[in-house]
């Protein structure tokens, strides 16, 4: 396996993401010097130079030219356009890994051009801060050897995880990809909910937002301790007592169809994975 230390990275795009995978490479032993990143705003190049220490350029090509691995870390939108431009600076065949939500391989590979090793890779938001969760597609022809090197990238920003086929990865979209939004979302509400039972504003905020951090640190260490899975049924069974508060909460939101909800809002998320490599897949 390649050391992180001597690996020539180029992101093309420098949004949050970006900056998540560069303070993630950099926190497992990437060196700046080696890093690259394009992005046509100078004050996002700026910015990377300043928090990070890496090299940062408004070409793209010339980012990519001589890189081991090319992140592509575009907005689905902007793939075609942005892949197609690359396409004559990948004459070495690095690995390329795509972050971008729906885009298929099919429409990357056509882009990019013949004989690219390309993985694709849905990240989610924490993955700012290490505690991200990706799931991962290759495609046969891609190498063990190179299927290792994309998760190496990947697992400094947390979690990674393959799946089996490429259609599972609109459903990782949907679970890990926009889930952090449902935990804040559900958080938010809960600190309305106490307002409006008469919680002072600030307190409530706090402390749905500390009840939500906190929950996902249990859950952090139970991941730690038991390798061979998790067990979420039996966390939610410890904190409810017979009669409590709890139940009393929880039976509520069976009553009103939580569960229902859910799945219906995360098939949506999916379906909208699948719309979003048909509308820009088929632009290309």
């Amino acid at each position: 396996m390649h050391s992180l230390s001597t690996l020539k990275i180029t992101l093309i795009g420098g949004g949050n993401m970006s900056r998540g995978l560069v303070g993630g490479l950099l926190g497992h032993g990437a060196t700046a010097a080696r890093i690259v990143v394009a992005d046509p705003v100078a004050a996002s190049r700026e910015a990377l130079e300043r928090d990070f220490g890496v090299r940062t350029t408004d070409d793209n090509r010339a980012a990519a030219g001589h890189a081991d691995v090319v992140v592509l870390a575009v907005k689905p939108q902007q793939m075609g356009p942005v892949a197609r431009d690359l396409s004559p600076a990948l004459s070495q065949l690095p690995l390329v890994i795509s972050v971008a939500a729906g885009i298929r391989s099919s429409d990357l590979q056509r882009w990019l051009g013949p004989g690219i090793p390309l993985v694709r890779a849905m990240p989610n938001r924490p993955a700012l801060i290490g505690a991200g969760a990706s799931g991962l597609f290759a495609a046969e022809e891609v190498s063990a050897a190179q299927r290792a090197l994309a998760e190496q990238v990947l697992k400094a920003t947390g979690l990674c995880l393959w799946v089996q086929t490429e259609a599972d990865l609109d459903l990782v979209t949907a679970l890990s990809g926009s889930g952090p939004a449902y935990f804040f979302r559900l958080a938010e509400l809960m600190a309305e909910a106490a307002v409006i039972q008469g919680l002072e504003p600030e307190t409530a905020r706090r402390l749905a937002a500390q009840t939500l951090a906190g929950a996902g640190q249990l859950v952090a260490a139970e991941m730690k301790t038991d390798q061979l899975g998790i067990d979420l049924a039996r966390m939610r069974a410890e904190v409810t007592s017979k009669g409590g508060t709890t139940e009393a909460a929880l039976e509520m939101f069976d009553q009103r169809g939580l569960g229902a909800t859910v799945a219906a809002a995360q098939a949506a998320a999916a379906r909208r994975s699948e719309e979003l490599a048909r509308q820009f897949g088929s632009a290309g």
